[in-house]
């Protein structure tokens, strides 16, 4: 036995020093050199002599750790027009014998046709080779070179990249780690919420309630100092009292302490110009800065291809405490480019386009009002909340400087970017856990009401704990992504278009009669998916605690007070949400809940009997896309309805459901004001569980529209009930039973009617 630990030992000793020496990073080094010469086609492959006076090259695509040689930089010379190296060999009886090695560069013709071939067959056969070959009057052999000096060169690209997201993964897991180990020995918290005693509760109440009044008392010191300024300049500046030089020192005073949280503006200027310059950049440059996954389709940030770009440095210390999100996407839609810049440029509607990924959005302060008529020019701090429809994972909440900026008469740009140097500013540190990179998107007017938009989301994140559940898609980018961004921007222009249209065919407007009920209805589907959105997040506008279900289920509750809105029930409101993973696809998933024919399988919440459509109105080109009003029994005896909002996109689904009184609701169905119809939404959001994504492998597609998805769906369940008609009332624990025995029921019977077993899920 202690033999054999001896020899254990030695072999760990001698892989260690393998790994760490100087010839292996040499080697490693020269692989990946070759793999970069080999894009240009500069690649000249060793010539050996094999003793029978026949001389032959070796593939460096084969490389192994006996073949492996040292990869020689040419000179100037050696790349105008092939060039000569001189290398001394041994030969017969011991004498230095030169020979001449020519190195030949391919045209530029000749790579572009290469790399045409390598995007539909990075494996070209010998048939395809000599054709290939006799086209651009290559050798055969040569053309073989090529094409394994270029599959090199992208499992280099890919192992890299591989390697970032695992040491990045890993360290965020010992961090965790850490905490976890940290929190143990500090206290010991609630076993069924994970939460601290009462005691600790209060006092991290009554603290964080002390931060906001100080909070609300500096916005308001803030504000006057505002108004004296801006007096100060207007009296200062009067023509009777006041020479040149004082204007301009009055007027550099006002830019500095209204300033962007006391940055000047020339320096918030600059940066917005360089962002600008980046953003554009980024959305028309390709390989390599840019290079698509040919698993999913989505396109991944070269990081070293950036920091070259752009001539930025490296810091490692950055990535020990934040990761680099980077994603872009394309897309067009049905808007007019003007009203899609209102709708980025005004916080209001900048939320109603994305309702289900913004829950706040402000903006601060105006550093530059722009044209009046087109915003051309716009400069405003803002800030954002982006969540998703789940309370597992935490918001982010985003403080930046959004742009808008006419390229040329058909090109607009929207360029968002956090503010640097922080440290010299009275910003709190706490809110600078995700800072924007230059990000945007680069907005073409294509005619006929349809605009072309590239989004880029590049994003710094703090590293936060994130639920087991939503990891693989919010580590990889898909969850907060310009894919997702865009995908719900073309779902909200869908919509509008449906939405103002006059011309819509009798087989997707049925049960509403005319035009007003049309549009009343579908702008209440609007208002109650809405609320929907903002009930069921981890906004700040909940509080969210943990209870256990009687099979351990994690289930989150949270209770609101609605004292005077008429939208919805007047008193205590109680909302319980569970998210699970099922092993059925997303568009299975969804298709399967807002059928009404099906309804009767899974919910918990109204009973088992059969429902009867009452109406059905369309607002999208999927004809999952749809509003519908639904009854149980018959319609005449029914004393209520419940209305239905479906929506789908390749990102992200939804299913919103909601009892309604009849008389209310057929009084909207005529086209009366849908806004004190009283609703209490409750639903389900699916996401793709990310399984796609988890393998990236960096290489060329040419379709990247058709990428399969596989995989399952992270599915999120939210009910909501009225405990009590008392504003002043608290929820009691049997509320509290009633409504999670409502969503663990409801997720009960869709496993089974989906067939999926308690160990599937």
């Amino acid at each position: 036995m202690l033999a054999d630990m001896s020899n254990n030992n030695n072999r760990l000793a001698f892989t260690k020093d393998f790994f760490s020496s100087p010839a292996l990073s040499l080697t490693l080094a020269g692989i990946f050199r070759r793999g970069e010469m080999a894009e240009k086609g500069d690649v000249e492959m060793e010539e050996v002599d094999d003793g029978s006076g026949e001389v032959r090259r070796d593939d460096a695509a084969e490389v192994s750790s006996e073949n492996l040689g040292p990869v020689r930089s040419r000179s100037d010379d050696d790349f105008e027009g092939g060039g000569v190296h001189e290398e001394n060999e041994e030969g017969d009886g011991g004498c230095l014998v030169k020979r001449r090695k020519k190195y030949h560069r391919h045209t530029t013709e000749q790579i572009r046709e290469m790399e045409a071939l390598f995007k539909d067959s990075p494996h070209p056969d010998e048939k395809q080779r000599q054709q290939l070959s006799k086209r651009l009057g290559l050798s055969p052999r040569q053309v073989k070179f090529w094409f394994q000096n270029r599959r090199t060169q992208i499992k280099a690209i890919q192992e890299r990249h591989e390697n970032t997201l695992l040491k990045a993964e890993m360290e965020k897991l010992r961090e965790e780690n850490k905490a976890m180990r940290e929190l143990t020995k500090k206290k010991v918290g609630c076993p069924n919420c994970g939460t601290a005693n009462a005691a600790e509760d209060r006092t991290a109440f009554t603290t964080t309630e002390q931060l906001r009044i100080k909070n609300a008392k500096l916005k308001a010191e803030v504000e006057k100092l505002r108004a004296a300024l801006g007096n100060h300049s207007r009296s200062s500046i009067s023509p009777s009292y006041s020479s040149g030089n004082d204007q301009e020192t009055n007027r550099n005073c006002l830019d500095f302490y209204t300033g962007i949280f006391g940055l000047e503006k020339t320096r918030i200027m600059e940066r917005v110009h360089q962002a600008l310059e980046e953003l554009k950049t980024m959305a028309v440059t390709n390989e390599p800065l840019w290079i698509r996954s040919i698993e999913t389709g989505r396109e991944i940030l070269n990081y070293d291809e950036y920091l070259k770009t752009f001539h930025l440095k490296n810091s490692n210390a950055c990535w020990l405490k934040r990761h680099i999100e980077a994603s872009r996407d394309t897309t067009v839609v049905f808007m007019e480019p003007s009203r899609l810049i209102q709708s980025f440029m005004d916080e209001n509607q900048w939320k109603e386009m994305f309702p289900s990924m913004i829950s706040k959005a402000a903006t601060i302060d105006v550093i530059c009002n722009g044209e009046v008529a087109n915003w051309n020019g716009a400069v405003q701090l803002m800030f954002v909340e982006v969540q998703l429809l789940t309370p597992l994972v935490p918001t982010r909440e985003i403080y930046f400087i959004r742009h808008c900026k006419q390229l040329d008469a058909e090109q607009w740009a929207i360029v968002d970017v956090s503010i640097d140097n922080v440290d010299d500013t009275n910003i709190d540190a706490s809110l600078m856990k995700y800072r924007k990179r230059p990000s945007g998107c680069i907005i073409k007017d294509e005619s006929n009401g349809h605009c072309k938009v590239t989004m880029v989301e590049h994003l710094e994140c703090e590293k936060t704990k994130v639920h087991n559940l939503y990891r693989t898609i919010v580590n990889n980018g898909t969850a907060f992504g310009a894919r997702h961004w865009m995908a719900t921007l073309q779902l909200q222009c869908e919509r509008l278009a449906f939405f103002m249209a006059t011309n819509i065919p009798i087989k997707d407007s049925t049960g509403v009669a005319t035009l007003a009920g049309r549009k009343s209805t579908l702008k209440l589907a609007e208002r109650m998916s809405s609320s929907f959105s903002q009930a069921v997040a981890a906004s700040s506008y909940q509080t969210w605690t943990k209870v256990v279900g009687k099979t351990g289920e994690d289930i989150r509750v949270c209770s609101r007070k609605n004292l005077s809105d008429p939208g919805e029930p007047i008193g205590v409101i109680l909302c319980a949400v569970f998210s699970l993973w099922l092993p059925v696809p997303p568009h299975t998933l969804f298709h399967f809940l807002r059928d009404e024919a099906r309804r009767n399988e899974w919910d918990a919440m109204f009973g088992g009997d059969k429902v009867e459509s009452i109406a059905n109105l369309a607002k999208g080109q999927d004809r999952g896309n749809s509003v519908s009003i639904q009854t149980r029994g018959s319609k005449e005896s029914s004393s209520m309805w419940i209305l239905q909002d479906a929506s789908t996109n390749s990102s992200e689904s939804m299913v919103v459901y909601s009892g309604v009184d009849v008389a209310g609701m057929q009084s909207v169905m005529t086209g009366c004001d849908s806004g004190s119809l009283t609703i209490l939404p409750s639903g389900f959001s699916i996401l793709p569980d990310g399984a796609e994504s988890r393998s990236l492998l960096i290489t060329r597609q040419k379709d990247h529209k058709s990428s399969d998805t596989h995989g399952g769906a992270l599915l999120t369940a939210a009910v909501q009930i009225v405990t009590d008609a008392s504003p002043s009332a608290k929820p009691t624990v049997d509320s509290v039973e009633y409504v999670k025995s409502i969503v663990c029921c409801t997720m009960k019977n869709i496993r089974s009617s989906l067939g999926c077993c308690e160990d599937d899920c």
